[in-house]
């Protein structure tokens, strides 16, 4: 799918291909800029609250002012949305350091923020989710403030476009010999049939609201979660391997660096989250994921 036909760029809501950014906007030439994706189900807007509180504690962290934005841009994402016609899918946000005409690395001791919103309508529980995609290892290069969610994506770009020159969809990152999370993604990694494991929270990932909302429902459930570093050998050596983020829901990864995770299929525990997510969005499983009841 492509981005729908009006997006919202500082204070206007415009056609794409007429939407006209300055080339000194701070997120254009330093990354200097914060970015949320809200899913979107059904026409509602998944865990919004939870994405305006982590983009304003990147907002505080990378010095971009936040007064009056939380006030407008529930609106705003309604909005979109609303004209654009989309009820499955996600909506993008990002909130640079504004333009001021220079290139100038410190900048004016205030930043005047620049906002860009545009959403695209995906199928959110799909093939992929079903079958399972495929991904590599890559060592991960990223900025030590991983826990901000910046637009300083190049070494996530990069590990994108190596997954692809291999045939896989995706890629999970790694450094000295543990494993960070996903390109774009976090992680979870089913060791044996008592023990699911994700990378516990600092500053070496982001704090995915996804993840959040995962770890909630396995707790209503009484399914217990170790929240630590996981070494690539356990990677390697998983039952059942999946990631989680906002427009790609739960998505079962089933090989890895060329060979099959576990049996090649998506697993019983990753089927039991997708089932318990997907009830918590308000899924129809019957009609939107029959597959989650099939066997074999």
């Amino acid at each position: 799918m492509q981005p729908a036909e009006i997006v919202y760029l500082n204070g206007e809501f415009v056609k794409k291909n007429e939407a006209c950014l300055s080339p000194f906007d701070r997120g254009f030439l330093f990354s200097h800029a914060a970015y949320e994706v809200t899913a979107v189900f059904d026409g509602k807007l998944i865990d919004f609250d939870a994405h305006m509180a982590r983009l304003d504690r990147t907002l505080d962290g990378i010095d971009i002012p936040r007064d009056g934005l939380a006030e407008r841009l529930k609106s705003l994402h309604e909005e979109l949305i609303a004209r654009n016609g989309v009820t499955e899918g996600f909506v993008y946000l990002q909130v640079t350091g504004g333009a001021y005409g220079r290139r100038d690395f410190g900048g004016p001791e205030t930043l005047t923020p620049g906002l860009f919103m545009f959403c695209e309508t995906r199928n959110l529980i799909g093939e992929k989710a079903q079958h399972g995609v495929s991904a590599i290892t890559v060592e991960d290069q990223r900025w030590k403030r991983r826990d901000y969610k910046t637009t300083q994506l190049l070494s996530q770009a990069l590990a994108y476009r190596e997954a692809e020159r291999g045939g896989a969809f995706g890629a999970i990152l790694h450094e000295d010999g543990m494993v960070t999370e996903g390109a774009s993604a976090n992680l979870w990694v089913v060791l044996d049939a008592d023990t699911l494991v994700t990378r516990n929270l600092g500053r070496q990932i982001l704090p995915g609201i996804t993840r959040q909302s995962v770890l909630d429902h396995l707790a209503r459930e009484g399914i217990t979660v170790e929240e630590r570093a996981i070494s690539l050998e356990e990677l390697l050596g998983a039952r059942e391997v999946f990631t989680t983020s906002a427009t790609g829901l739960i998505l079962p990864v089933v090989q890895l660096d060329g060979k099959p995770v576990g049996t090649g299929k998506p697993g019983p525990v990753t089927r039991r989250v997708q089932g318990q997510y997907y009830r918590g969005i308000g899924a129809d499983l019957d009609a939107r994921a029959p597959w989650l009841n099939a066997t074999g």
